[in-house]
């Protein structure tokens, strides 16, 4: 794996027997609107809104994923203060506060407000 995955629900999905969107995940889309490079150099995937999240437990193995869930690179390390989680070998970031801090710390994009 070259890229960093983000994993995202896409805008507009059915639950609860209503049209719904993710809070997390339109922040996401708001980080890389305002960073268009960004979105260039990771692989987004959509997963639905049921569990499990197939193509997430593909790469990490049974379990409740969040997303936004990041995947990162090989090589790609966070900078300090970047909250990660590693599962089945692979290091995760599954808040979207944490995945902007992330994108800041590698691409020098602003630090979402609010984090430390």
């Amino acid at each position: 794996m070259t890229n960093d995955i983000l994993f995202l629900l896409p805008p507009g999905f059915e639950a609860n027997g209503r049209r719904e969107f993710c809070p997390e995940c339109a922040e996401m889309w708001g980080v890389l609107s305002y960073y268009p490079a960004i979105k260039e150099a990771v692989d987004i995937r959509y997963v639905g809104i049921e569990h499990p999240r197939g193509p997430i437990c593909a790469l990490l193995g049974a379990g409740r994923y969040n997303a936004p869930t990041l995947v990162l690179a090989a090589g790609n390390r966070p900078s300090a203060g970047v909250l990660t989680e590693v599962i089945a070998g692979r290091e995760i970031i599954q808040s979207a506060r944490m995945i902007a801090k992330y994108f800041a710390g590698l691409y020098g994009t602003a630090l979402p407000r609010g984090t430390p």
